[in-house]
């Protein structure tokens, strides 16, 4: 049996307010909107749907993530050292964090 092949042109009109990327670059886009970035403790709360009690108990607080998060041991997340003081976490960092860390730390 003999195949045939049929050959096709398109053409695809893109409005002149748009474009089209990768999508290697359009993540890479999306990493860096957040540079330069701080978030609040309620930036934080809002990104990931928790409380203030339970970001300090599941993610801030515990020993394996306070070394690597800490600013006072080269890591991203002011912690208060005095009443009255915020939290304040670089954006970039934080997200890929929680992205990297996501199943330790919901997994209970």
């Amino acid at each position: 049996m003999q195949q045939q092949v049929i050959k096709a042109e398109l053409s695809i009109n893109i409005p002149n307010d748009q474009i089209l990327i990768s999508k290697v670059e359009y993540e890479k886009l999306q990493s860096n909107s957040l540079q330069g970035v701080y978030w609040t403790m309620s930036d934080l709360e809002n990104r990931i749907g928790k409380k203030q009690v339970w970001i300090k108990e599941n993610i801030l607080y515990p020993t394996k993530f306070k070394k690597q998060l800490d600013v006072l041991q080269g890591g991203f997340v002011y912690y208060p050292r005095a009443k009255g003081e915020k939290w304040s976490f670089l954006a970039s960092k934080m997200a890929r964090f929680l992205e990297d860390n996501f199943y330790t730390i919901f997994k209970g």
